[in-house]
């Protein structure tokens, strides 16, 4: 790596959060080097790194210390590729810094340089088979996947970022008029991914549809709602899944809404304090999911099931669900108002 791409890579521990995501959103590598005054390695962030803090509830606006790793595996100058590859297999890392005898960062080396860059063969299922009650009547002659969103039709906009991103492998999940849906999209060649179809011939819920898979994935793949339009990542969404060794990741969104009244604190039948018209916040389902193959043993066959039900089952068999909070660009077009303001914010958001 060439030291100009090296020293964008570079921040100091006194910047805030926000400064290492800007970082970290300008560099494909995904990390962010944190070096003292003499250049000596001192931690790393990665994309992972922040959102867990931001689970934790840290301040984005305070020192990138709340959120970096202080102890990242390194290798010394002059290591052998060989040895460097085991340890980004068995470690699980997608980089790894290198430094002199002194501690100085001297260079990144990569996955993508040490192992070639795999093509990105990571199932996408879209769950489109919904009935769009909500959206009627624009939906009494045309599924909801099909509505126009900035000159095409929504689920084509969907699979445009997917597209963009590099994914190939494409599974849609279709029920109501769902001829217009295949019709439109084919086999994916003129998109240029592969798609096949999952044909509900009733509602099975968006991990029930699972059981219908043509093919069992072999490594994690994605879930999404067919009727979300976001700007994420879904490189780091995969990393994210498999440096938590989860076997269900869901993607999670703050909410913030105001109690429309006063809030009353009591201590038995002592009044504490009153809190008038807090506002409250929360985290709620973002309608996209990472699962490793292991999770379809847990979806039955040809019976109905949500997401949601089948991450809690996971999760009280003791098996690890995380979740993955995201800050990027998120619409859900449940409703006509929602539709309508996708239609406003497309082109801000998605041709820039």
């Amino acid at each position: 790596m060439d030291n100009e791409t090296l020293k964008a890579l570079t921040i100091t521990r006194d910047v805030s959060v926000r400064d290492a995501i800007a970082t970290i959103d300008r560099s494909r590598r995904q990390v962010a080097l944190v070096i003292d005054a003499d250049g000596r390695l001192i931690a790393t962030v990665t994309d992972g790194d922040v959102r867990r803090g931001i689970l934790r509830g840290v301040d984005l606006d305070g020192p990138v210390s709340q959120v970096m790793h202080e102890s990242p595996t390194v290798v010394r100058e002059g290591e052998n590729d060989r040895e460097v590859r085991r340890l980004i297999r068995d470690r699980k890392l997608q980089h790894i810094p290198v430094i002199d005898a002194s501690g100085r960062l001297t260079d990144l080396a990569t996955v993508d340089e040490l192992f070639g860059v795999a093509p990105r063969d990571t199932r996408v299922v879209l769950m489109a088979g919904g009935l769009g009650t909500r959206l009627r009547p624009l939906t009494e002659k045309i599924p909801k996947p099909m509505l126009p969103v900035g000159g095409k039709p929504l689920l084509e906009q969907i699979l445009g970022v997917f597209v963009d991103q590099g994914f190939q492998h494409i599974s849609i999940s279709v029920n109501y008029r769902k001829e217009m849906v295949q019709d439109h999209f084919g086999d994916g060649s003129k998109f240029g991914v592969d798609i096949d179809y999952i044909e509900e011939n009733e509602p099975m819920g968006t991990a029930g549809a699972l059981s219908l898979l043509k093919e069992r994935p072999t490594r994690p793949f994605i879930v999404m709602n067919g009727d979300l339009l976001v700007s994420l990542r879904f490189d780091r969404l995969l990393k994210f899944h498999k440096e938590m060794s989860a076997i269900g990741t869901m993607v999670v969104r703050e909410y913030e809404y105001q109690v429309p009244y006063g809030v009353v604190r009591a201590d038995g039948d002592l009044m504490i304090g009153i809190d008038e018209k807090p506002t409250e916040r929360c985290y709620v389902n973002g309608g996209i999911y990472v699962l490793s193959p292991e999770a379809l043993e847990a979806v039955p066959d040809g019976q109905a099931l949500d997401m949601p039900t089948l991450l809690t089952n996971l999760k009280d068999d003791k098996k690890r669900v995380a979740v993955f909070p995201m800050s990027e660009y998120w619409r859900d077009i449940g409703r006509i108002d929602d539709l309508e303001a996708a239609r406003t914010e497309f082109d801000t958001i998605f041709r820039k």
